[in-house]
Protein backbone atom coordinates (compact mmCIF):
# COMPACT_ATOMS: atom_id res chain seq x y z
CA UNK A 1 0.00 0.00 0.00
CA UNK A 2 1.37 3.15 -0.78
CA UNK A 3 2.48 6.13 1.58
CA UNK A 4 -1.02 7.78 2.08
CA UNK A 5 -3.14 4.97 1.05
CA UNK A 6 -3.95 3.49 4.47
CA UNK A 7 -6.03 6.95 5.38
CA UNK A 8 -8.30 5.39 2.77
CA UNK A 9 -8.89 2.36 4.93
CA UNK A 10 -9.73 4.64 8.22
CA UNK A 11 -12.31 6.50 6.17
CA UNK A 12 -13.99 3.27 4.93
CA UNK A 13 -13.81 2.43 8.82
CA UNK A 14 -14.95 5.18 10.18
CA UNK A 15 -17.76 5.22 7.59
CA UNK A 16 -19.14 1.54 8.38
CA UNK A 17 -19.57 2.70 12.05
CA UNK A 18 -21.42 5.48 10.95
CA UNK A 19 -23.89 3.43 8.70
CA UNK A 20 -23.80 0.54 12.13
CA UNK A 21 -24.70 3.19 14.47
CA UNK A 22 -27.22 4.98 12.15
CA UNK A 23 -25.57 7.73 11.70
CA UNK A 24 -26.31 8.81 8.67
CA UNK A 25 -25.11 12.60 7.98
CA UNK A 26 -22.03 11.49 9.30
CA UNK A 27 -21.82 8.35 6.74
CA UNK A 28 -22.49 10.70 3.61
CA UNK A 29 -19.80 13.32 5.60
CA UNK A 30 -17.20 10.35 5.20
CA UNK A 31 -17.89 9.08 2.13
CA UNK A 32 -17.22 13.00 0.61
CA UNK A 33 -14.14 13.07 2.91
CA UNK A 34 -12.75 9.87 1.33
CA UNK A 35 -13.42 10.40 -2.25
CA UNK A 36 -11.79 13.72 -1.84
CA UNK A 37 -8.94 12.34 -0.49
CA UNK A 38 -8.46 9.73 -3.24
CA UNK A 39 -8.24 12.34 -5.26
CA UNK A 40 -5.90 14.34 -3.62
CA UNK A 41 -3.42 10.81 -3.34
CA UNK A 42 -3.73 10.29 -6.80
CA UNK A 43 -2.82 13.85 -7.55
CA UNK A 44 0.37 14.02 -5.53
CA UNK A 45 0.92 10.20 -7.47
CA UNK A 46 0.21 12.30 -10.84
CA UNK A 47 2.93 15.37 -9.69
CA UNK A 48 5.72 12.25 -8.42
CA UNK A 49 5.31 11.44 -12.30
CA UNK A 50 5.46 14.93 -13.57
CA UNK A 51 7.24 15.35 -16.99
CA UNK A 52 10.77 14.85 -17.31
CA UNK A 53 11.30 18.47 -19.64
CA UNK A 54 10.59 20.63 -17.03
CA UNK A 55 6.85 21.38 -17.75
CA UNK A 56 4.82 21.27 -14.54
CA UNK A 57 1.62 19.73 -14.74
CA UNK A 58 -1.51 21.75 -13.22
CA UNK A 59 -4.93 20.94 -12.65
CA UNK A 60 -7.85 23.34 -12.60
CA UNK A 61 -11.30 23.45 -12.02
CA UNK A 62 -13.30 22.73 -15.03
CA UNK A 63 -14.60 25.90 -16.77
CA UNK A 64 -18.36 24.59 -15.79
CA UNK A 65 -16.99 24.07 -12.22
CA UNK A 66 -16.59 19.99 -12.33
CA UNK A 67 -13.77 18.10 -11.49
CA UNK A 68 -10.27 18.64 -12.64
CA UNK A 69 -8.23 19.19 -15.71
CA UNK A 70 -4.72 18.95 -16.53
CA UNK A 71 -2.67 21.66 -18.31
CA UNK A 72 0.97 20.85 -19.57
Amino acid sequence: MAQNEWILDVLSDLNAFAVANGMSALAEQLDDTRLIAAAEIASSKDEACAPANGNKVRFESDPRGFGKHQHA
